[in-house]
Parts: C-alpha cells; sequence; structure tokens
C-alpha cells in the first residue's frame, strides 16, 4: 500500500511539473508573438476600410457622348412615322443577333441586350403599324443621344451605284476593279476571313517575316499590284471606281446584259480623305454647293485636276463578287441585307448592329432646296470608315441614279434618339446608384467664407476705402473710350470724374483668408535603430 502510494505521489508530481513547462512555454510564446508584432505594426494608411456604399454597374455608358431619357410623348414626330417598316428590317437584324452565343465579343453599351426583344420579335408576325408602334414602346426606351457638348447629330447618305463595266479590259473598259491581295495583312485576321476591318494598320509581307505598309492610291493606279489576276472586272474610269470604293458596294452592267455584284472585302489601311473636303480648301467648289454630283462634273471636266484630287485619299478599297441578283439589296457590313430608307451605317466602335434610332429633323429629299419634315425609325446594319461618333449616321437609300442624287446631298445636322432595351433602362438602374453624403465643409463654408488673398495688390484698409459713389448714365462708353486711348506717359494724371455721394453703407465683415500653404519641409532619412529589451515577467 505504501508503495502504491508513493508511485501516485511520483506520477502527479511529474503532471504538475509538466503543466508548469507548458505554461512557461506559451507565455514566453505569447511575448515573442507582441514582441514580434510591435516591431511589424503596419502604417495605419495601408489599412482597408470598407466602402459605405455598394459597388454598382453605371446604367449606361456610351464613351463621349451624353444623353437624356424622353418620354414617347416627347419624341417628335414619332407617331407619323411607318413603325412595320421599321420592324420588318428590325426582324431582318435579329436573324444574327440570335444566332450569336455567349458574352459578345466588344464590349458595348447595349452588350448582348438586343436579344430579348429580338426572341419577342421572332413569336410574333405583325401586319399592323399600330401593333409594331406598340412592339417598340413596351420593349424598348427612348434616349435623345449626341456627341458630348453638342446639340444634335450629323447624318449624310449613301447608295449602291450602277456603273458599267466589262469582264475583259478593252480600250473603253481599262480601269481594273481589284479583289483582295494574297500580300495584304490584318493583325488577328486570316486571309480565310471575309469581310476584313475598314481601320487600322494593313501591312505588305515581304519575303517570310518583313512587314510594311501596304501601297498607297497612287501606287495602286500607277500599277504596284498590276498583273496577278487580282481583277474582279473594269470600270471606264477611274471616278466610277472611287465611287464605288467610297460607298463601299455597286452593281456593275457588264455588256452580256447581266449585272455583276460586289461588295467591300479590305482596305489598305490608310485612312480616308473627302475628296469633297480637299475641293473645298481649295476653292473650288463652295462649302454650301458641295454634292457627290459637283464633284462627278468637275472630275469629269478636268481630268487632270481630279488625278490629283483623287489622290489627295490614299485609301484604297478591294472588292468581293458577292451572288446577289438585281432583285436583291446590297449586304452591310452586319451581313443582312439593307433595306432603303431603313437602313443606316453607324460607328461600330461605339453601338452594336440591329439598334434602332429615330431621327428626326428636315432634308433636302424632293430637291437641293427641299426642307421634307424626316421623321424616320431607322436600324443600324452597316458602318464605314468616315462614320465616326455616338450621333453620326449614313442613310441608306437604295440602287441607281435617283438613290445617288438624293444621298450625295445629304450633309445635315439631326436629332438622334436611341432606342434602349428596357433591360437597360438609365432610369430604373440610375434609381439603384446610392447618393453620397453631403460634405459637412458645405455647411461651414455658408458660415465662413474663404477667398484667396490678392496676389497684385495688397488689401485695402477699412480706413482707406473711398465713399461709396453711384455711376450715371453713360459711364460704361466713357470708360470703354479711355481703355481705347490711353494717355501719354508723360501726360498729367485726369482728374477724377464727379460723383454723387451717398450714406454711407453698415461696415461688412471681411471674408476670412486662407491661410498661407505649409511648406513643405523634407524631413531627414534617419535609419532608425533597434535595441533588443529583455522582458521580465513581474513577480
Amino acid at each position: 500500500m505504501a508503495l502504491e502510494a508513493l508511485t501516485k505521489h511520483l506520477s502527479y508530481g511529474r503532471l504538475a511539473i509538466a503543466c508548469c513547462a507548458l505554461a512557461v512555454v506559451c507565455s514566453t510564446a505569447a511575448i515573442a508573438a507582441r514582441y514580434r508584432s510591435s516591431r511589424h505594426t503596419p502604417p495605419r494608411h495601408e489599412q482597408t476600410h470598407p466602402i459605405p456604399y455598394p459597388n454598382l454597374e453605371l446604367p449606361l455608358q456610351v464613351s463621349g457622348s451624353q444623353y437624356e431619357p424622353l418620354g414617347w410623348a416627347n419624341v417628335a414626330g414619332w407617331n407619323d412615322d411607318d413603325h412595320l417598316a421599321a420592324y420588318n428590317a428590325f426582324r431582318t437584324s435579329c436573324k444574327p443577333i440570335a444566332a450569336q452565343q455567349g458574352a459578345p465579343v466588344d464590349s458595348k453599351a447595349l452588350g448582348s441586350s438586343l436579344r430579348d426583344p429580338c426572341r419577342i420579335a421572332k413569336g410574333l408576325n405583325l401586319a399592323v403599324g399600330a401593333k409594331a408602334k406598340e412592339f417598340f414602346e413596351q420593349n424598348f426606351v427612348p434616349l435623345r443621344i449626341s456627341r458630348l457638348g453638342e446639340e444634335a447629330g450629323f447624318v449624310t447618305g449613301y447608295y449602291e451605284p450602277v456603273l458599267d463595266g466589262s469582264k475583259t479590259q478593252t480600250d473603253v473598259y481599262n480601269v481594273p476593279v481589284y479583289r483582295r491581295p494574297s500580300n495584304l495583312f490584318v493583325r488577328g485576321k486570316t486571309q480565310a476571313s471575309v469581310g476584313l476591318p475598314n481601320g487600322g494598320p494593313v501591312y505588305r509581307k515581304i519575303g517570310r517575316r518583313k512587314l510594311v505598309p501596304y501601297y498607297d492610291r497612287a501606287q495602286i493606279e500607277d500599277g504596284a499590284i498590276a498583273g496577278r489576276g487580282l481583277e474582279i472586272a473594269w470600270l471606264k474610269s477611274q471616278t466610277d471606281l472611287l465611287f464605288a470604293q467610297i460607298q463601299g458596294s455597286a452593281r456593275i452592267k457588264l455588256e452580256d446584259g447581266t449585272t455583276l455584284r460586289i461588295n467591300y472585302d479590305a482596305h489598305n489601311g490608310y485612312p480616308y480623305t473627302p475628296v469633297g473636303r480637299v475641293l473645298i480648301d481649295r476653292g473650288i467648289i463652295p462649302r454650301e454647293q458641295m454634292s457627290m454630283q459637283k464633284i462627278r462634273e468637275w472630275m469629269e471636266q478636268n481630268p487632270d485636276g481630279a488625278k490629283d484630287v483623287r489622290r489627295q485619299n490614299r485609301a484604297y478599297v478591294f472588292f468581293r463578287e458577292v451572288p446577289l441578283s438585281d432583285k436583291d439589296e446590297a449586304v452591310g457590313a452586319q451581313g443582312v441585307p439593307l433595306t432603303p430608307g431603313r437602313s443606316i451605317a453607324v460607328d461600330k466602335a461605339l453601338h452594336v448592329y440591329g439598334t434602332p434610332f429615330f431621327i428626326a429633323g428636315e432634308l433636302p429629299i424632293e430637291s437641293e432646296q427641299s426642307k421634307t419634315p424626316f421623321h424616320r425609325l431607322m436600324i443600324a446594319q452597316d458602318t464605314g470608315s468616315a462614320i465616326v461618333g455616338p450621333a453620326r449616321a449614313d442613310l441608306y437609300f437604295g440602287a441607281g441614279a435617283d438613290a445617288g442624287k438624293v444621298s450625295g446631298r445629304l450633309r445635315h445636322n439631326m436629332q438622334f434618339v436611341m432606342l434602349v432595351p428596357r433591360g437597360l433602362d438609365p432610369v430604373a438602374r440610375g434609381h439603384k446608384l446610392p447618393i453620397p453624403d453631403e460634405r459637412p465643409s458645405a455647411k461651414i463654408a455658408k458660415l465662413f467664407p474663404q477667398t484667396d488673398p490678392p496676389k497684385d495688390k495688397p488689401a485695402a484698409k477699412p480706413a482707406d476705402v473711398p465713399t461709396a459713389t453711384v455711376a450715371k448714365a453713360g459711364t460704361k462708353d466713357a470708360t470703354s473710350g479711355a481703355a481705347k486711348n490711353p494717355p501719354a506717359k508723360d501726360a498729367a494724371p485726369a482728374a477724377p470724374p464727379a460723383t454723387t455721394p451717398v450714406a454711407q453703407a453698415a461696415p461688412v465683415a471681411e471674408p476670412v483668408p486662407l491661410p498661407v500653404a505649409r511648406p513643405d519641409i523634407p524631413q531627414s532619412q534617419e535609419k532608425r535603430r533597434f535595441r533588443r529589451y529583455r522582458h521580465h515577467r513581474e513577480q
């Protein structure tokens, strides 16, 4: 029994010793951790505090634009339009939109929001204008849009020229229409790509690796790529080819009576320079008389001058054949047939194909001097290198000479109303954005107005302030005359003008001047020395 008691006593003693040792180790570790944290305390400015407002996406952002939400009753001319024609053009754009999968490649304001209205339109077979009008009002919200700082947008017109040509070169038809050369390269695109971008750098490949800028218009007209089998057809003049390149498509009437349809396929990488602007800058055609008809007439009458003016535009367009008949309309950049009077070309970098735009104003549709009211819902289905900006559009009027006359005289300011799908309603989404708290300094500023001290002249003392005066009528003219005819340098100072004294006003408290800025004194960079301290546990 005594042996068992002794054994138990020893085991309890060992357990007590072990517990004491563990307590010492824990306290030492805690002291060491506290010491390390005291030596490496992060600065206060690195501490992040949670923002009290939720991080919400802005309602709608179109670069370089200003917009204003409207009600349908405030859209001028909305009730007078043929909404069924606009609805049919919109359904045409919905076919490629519905075929899209996943998120769009380009991040634009509308994104993929047009898929919902397109899905609804696919299930409808409307035949009445009132129903089409109701469709747009239920699925879109109107938004007046313009370039930042401007009140209106700007429109021009384009069409599809009908030109005489031949499949073979003759004495009459000796201007080649080229297809895209095999040594033309655009970064990110392959030779199998259909329709290269109409902007950005384009290169010509030399050897295996060397890339240089492609030939410009003058070099191509002088035969830089001739004889390589790139000729699609032959036209009568360089002016015909220039107008086909400006419009982006053409119908070539061949000698056998058939029609060859060509569309834009690539460009040579140089920025587009309007020949009309060159003629205006040189004083050849006045700005108010400028039109495509005037340009064509002048070039036909001045072939030598036309060559120089034409080469000021170094951009050159290459075409491809498209399997379309005479009854088919030209195909836009969206890949759908254009609708005369309903299709527009917009800035592809800002807008999404298929977006409806209601364009309102007056245009010379019937004649050059006419001011025909134009209130029409148009659909964005095409683009162009000269179409830049949030409220910039090119109106498509069809094919032929009559369409060319109308589109050739359009250079007018118009009101733009963009129809935004209700899923992106900026008013509804804007209500979710929190309003920041009022700055406390705003209340203090009302009690203590702050003003900058005068730089050139010292502030006048209260005793030096002259008696208030009342200026008579005509003082403005006298003052301006004195400013125009200053007195001579040696002349005696003029007598002060007579004034009518009035009772001196009660003294007004002077504004408190701003304090002088504190000088920025560089502090010496001293190395911080650390001493090691022993931590003693107090008894």
